[in-house]
């Protein structure tokens, strides 16, 4: 199924998040995902990664054959948010691994100045 964003609605705190799924038949069908906004917050995720978040839920929920609604719940986010920390982290050790001091050329660039030895 291929899903595509079409926006949101929100009612007070909850914003749902609305989507087409496509069907190889060429039929459509709209699905929601709702998520109470303060999670967002407590887990320091950005609004503007509701969608994908979304998506991927209605995917893990297609694949898992749940059926009902669909919610983005607090294990969701903190899920992403441990996910991006170890990604996060995993990239910071790959950086000081390929950039430490032992790996510094020891060359250094002539002075520019016209006070050089004679």
């Amino acid at each position: 199924m291929v899903l595509r964003y079409i926006g949101f609605d929100q009612a007070q705190n909850t914003r749902v998040y609305k989507f087409d799924g496509g069907a190889e038949d060429k039929s459509s069908t709209r699905f929601a995902v709702s998520i109470d906004m303060a999670l967002f917050l407590r887990h320091h995720v950005g609004i503007q990664e509701g969608p994908t978040l979304c998506a991927q839920k209605l995917t893990a929920d297609f694949e898992a054959q749940h059926r009902g609604e669909h919610e983005l719940t607090n294990e969701d986010l903190a899920a992403h948010a441990a996910e991006r920390t170890a990604a996060k982290a995993r990239k910071e050790n790959h950086h000081r691994g390929t950039s430490g001091g032992a790996n510094r050329s020891r060359l250094r660039r002539p002075s520019r100045g016209g006070g050089g030895r004679s």
